[in-house]
């Protein structure tokens, strides 16, 4: 018998200031895509690719009471517990635009041991968000 257990992720929700800006921001630092910014402004999602980066206000009383009030750790030198990753063919460009549009520097792109460009900023609420090429497959994946 099948099961209808097997999970699809679906969201990614980063909790933010400001919705509306947040959701602003991520379009013109990546290039990302508004699926939804709703009226009140307490919900919006970007597309990227197959799941959904969704932002929602720090503080709710809808969930805050429920799965407790949200952390946040920022100081310049403490980070929140997650960071995004986005891939780019340019990397230089896409890290060059994020910062022109208001992303903080972290580390400039460079080649990595395993074989990928990689270039770190922090958005307007101090997510670190990863810059990358595509990482190409192992060889040893590939053996006959």
């Amino acid at each position: 018998m099948a099961s209808n257990l097997s999970p699809v992720f679906a969201y990614t929700v980063l909790y933010v200031k400001d919705v509306a800006k947040s959701t602003a921001f991520y379009t013109k630092a990546f290039g990302c895509n508004v699926r939804r910014l709703d009226d009140s402004h307490r919900w919006g999602e970007l597309e990227s690719g197959k799941t959904t980066i969704a932002f929602t206000p720090m503080h709710q009383r809808e969930t805050d009471g429920i799965t407790g009030a949200v952390q946040d750790p920022w100081s310049g030198r403490e980070r929140p517990p997650v960071e995004l990753c986005f891939a780019f063919a340019d990397v230089d460009a896409a890290y060059k635009r994020a910062v022109e549009n208001g992303a903080v520097a972290v580390s400039k792109p460079e080649e990595k041991e395993w074989g990928q460009k990689v270039g770190y900023v922090r958005d307007i609420d101090g997510i670190v968000v990863r810059m990358g090429s595509h990482v190409n497959p192992s060889k040893e994946l590939h053996q006959d």
